[in-house]
């Protein structure tokens, strides 16, 4: 069940909002339990079968705490929990892609088993992991099942993130009071809408100018250097506003329930270093690849040679964890080396004494040429995360650098589709649409606040002296917006395309 489809939005969403208010009116622990089956069902209506992978999931986790509870094995048991839980992953997320390595490394045909992969299982996953990690170390463990059960399988964060902590989450679950409010609501709707119009506006009718550009590369076919240029920028662009428009939803569908989730983006193509960058993007993602792998690993505290193997095999790992493809390695080791570089060159610019740079000129023109490199950096590596194959990968980079295809270039012109309207284009003007879409969508994630910062959300709460004029506020003006956008997005949804991380 899509966030971005009519039986969530008309359907599920109220039905679920008006039993939880009954609920809470109760106890809390109704509306924890309302909360709970709503949750489950959200997951069920998709596949019910794997609703009982999730179940399962969720009671042997939670056993396996209880176990380690004033155990002297409690360690023992901590990591053959760990271990059960990425087994369960990398069956369902790696056998095809074990299997079909082989294949092609011996030549011998090995069965296909054609796996299925669930729905959210690595963000349930992991949370779960980092539960028993922190058990295991020695925190609190759970003694609530149906508590476990929602931290685990809340609707808003189940599918796609972000990547919530046990211990952020089931206090809230638990207080006498949520903090639900009528501006709790209202900002919770309009942070919701403000994701919505991400996704179905500006994500999805980016998508015209990538999905047949990309199907034919890894078809075999070419691609000329202009539409290799708008594909990859048009694909930089969809996937945050896709992702960081699924983060934003979340956030707010979590605030009609009086439920803070963290923040996931701050703004990551206005980064000036891949450090920055991974500091914005997929925020609760690094945030756990740094907690619960590299610091693990000995971090930066075992010399610098081990500093950066920790950051290759980091970010090796956490290529993998977003697919089971040779693309997605590639793409982790290309941030792993950008990281590596990057802090290279830190130490180099530490190691010596150097002049400050004066005048504000020389900064603005510093900073210009480092995000320039940075930006160039991330472009690149995505063309290897949205290829499905690695030959089609290296087919659009020789593109994207003048090594065209010849007569098998691919060359659109037929009927493009702005919002629910058909509109019949020739090449020169899908070109020249495609270029202003992405030059819009680039010139909204550079020069305007992010969503949390417009709504005082969290750590913006306090908003800085140049984004104030944009601040939301409870009034009818905001009011009108929120409908706009929410009644522009429901005219745009007859694509119903999956958000890019529906099924990682």
């Amino acid at each position: 069940m899509l966030f971005s489809s009519y039986t969530f939005l008309f359907q599920f969403l109220p039905a679920t909002v008006l039993a939880f208010a009954a609920a809470r009116r109760h106890s809390p622990r109704a509306g924890i339990l309302v909360l709970a089956g709503a949750s489950l069902f959200f997951y069920g209506a998709w596949r019910p079968v794997y609703l009982l992978l999730l179940v399962a999931s969720i009671a042997v986790n939670f056993s396996l705490g209880l176990r380690m509870e004033d155990s002297l094995r409690r360690r023992a048991i901590g990591i053959a929990g760990v271990a059960l839980n990425l087994a369960l992953l990398c069956y369902f997320k790696y056998t095809n892609f074990l299997f079909e390595s082989l294949t092609e490394l011996t030549g011998t045909p090995l069965p296909f088993f054609n796996i299925v992969l669930p729905l959210g299982i690595s963000f349930f996953t992991f949370q779960q992991i980092a539960y028993l990690v922190d058990v295991m170390r020695g925190a609190r463990v759970e003694r609530d099942l149906l508590s476990y059960t929602l931290f685990v399988s809340f609707f808003p964060h189940l599918i796609a993130g972000p990547l919530v902590h046990h211990a952020e989450m089931i206090p809230q679950f638990k207080r006498g009071r949520t903090g639900r409010s009528a501006v709790l609501a209202a900002r919770g709707l309009a942070i919701f809408a403000a994701g919505l119009f991400k996704k179905v506006v500006i994500a999805d009718n980016l998508a015209q100018f990538v999905s047949p550009v990309f199907a034919h590369l890894d078809a075999g076919g070419g691609v000329t250097t202009p539409w290799a240029w708008l594909a990859t920028s048009a694909y930089t662009l969809q996937i945050y506003f896709d992702f960081s428009g699924y983060s934003d939803m979340a956030v707010g569908l979590a605030l009609l329930f009086g439920i803070r989730l963290p923040v996931n983006f701050r703004s990551p193509y206005q980064s000036t270093s891949i450090v920055e960058f991974w500091r914005r993007w997929h925020i609760t993602l690094s945030r756990f690849l740094r907690d619960y792998l590299y610091i693990p690993l000995g971090g930066n505290r075992l010399g610098e040679q081990r500093r950066y193997l920790n950051l290759m095999v980091t970010m090796l790992l956490g290529g993998l964890w977003h697919g089971a493809g040779w693309n997605f390695l590639v793409w982790g080791g290309l941030h792993g080396v950008y990281l590596s570089v990057n802090h290279l060159w830190r130490e180099w610019r530490g190691g010596e004494t150097r002049a400050p740079i004066k005048g504000s000129a020389a900064r603005g023109f510093a900073n210009a040429v480092s995000w320039a490199i940075t930006f160039f950096a991330v472009v690149i590596a995505w063309v290897f995360f949205r290829a499905k194959t690695m030959a089609g990968a290296w087919q659009m980079l020789g593109s994207l650098f003048g090594f065209e295809a010849g007569s098998s270039a691919y060359a659109p012109a037929g009927i493009l589709r702005l919002m629910d309207l058909p509109v019949l284009v020739g090449e020169p003007h899908l070109l020249l649409i495609g270029s202003g879409a992405v030059a819009a969508a680039l010139a909204v994630a550079l020069l305007l606040p992010n969503v949390p910062q417009i709504f005082g959300y969290r750590e913006y709460r306090r908003a800085p002296e140049r984004t104030r004029w944009l601040r939301w506020q409870p009034s009818a003006a905001w009011a009108l917006a929120t409908a706009l956008a929410v009644a522009v997005s429901l005219f745009g949804m007859w694509q119903r395309l999956e958000f890019l991380y529906f099924q990682f």
